[in-house]
């Protein structure tokens, strides 16, 4: 999964990026608790240029679902994408922590949570 910065940029190598500007528009987020800490996130969005884009809407939602809860940190387990007809799904899963988890995929809710309030990313 790319990182929310990259998904926020124009520099970023994806063949879409040369298509004309970015103009999404963010249709929902649905959020599942399934056990515990364990989320599910459905999002949905058009215009993305590619599922980096939707893999950073449900990043967004999870960092602010963290927060919420009062926890500060998410952890990625799996997000699977699919677009048809221009719109574009994604079903991602997170747990939530109130400290940093193990493994390499994971989030400061805070610190993300800004990053998506700066680039225009809606959250839960």
């Amino acid at each position: 999964m790319a990182s929310l910065a990259c998904a926020a940029t124009t520099g970023c190598d994806t063949p879409a990026a040369a298509k004309g500007p970015f103009t999404p528009s963010y249709e929902g987020v649905e959020t599942r608790l399934l056990d515990g800490d364990l989320v599910n996130f459905h999002v949905s969005m058009r215009g993305a240029r590619n599922q980096i884009d939707v893999e950073a809407y449900a990043e967004c939602a999870a960092a602010q679902y963290a927060l919420i809860r009062g926890y500060g940190f998410a952890r990625h387990l799996r997000t699977n994408v699919d677009e048809e007809g221009g719109l574009w799904r994604g079903d991602a899963v997170y747990t939530i922590s109130p400290a940093l988890p193990r493994g390499s995929r994971t989030i400061d809710a805070e610190v993300t949570a800004l990053a998506c309030a700066e680039n225009g990313i809606p959250m839960v």
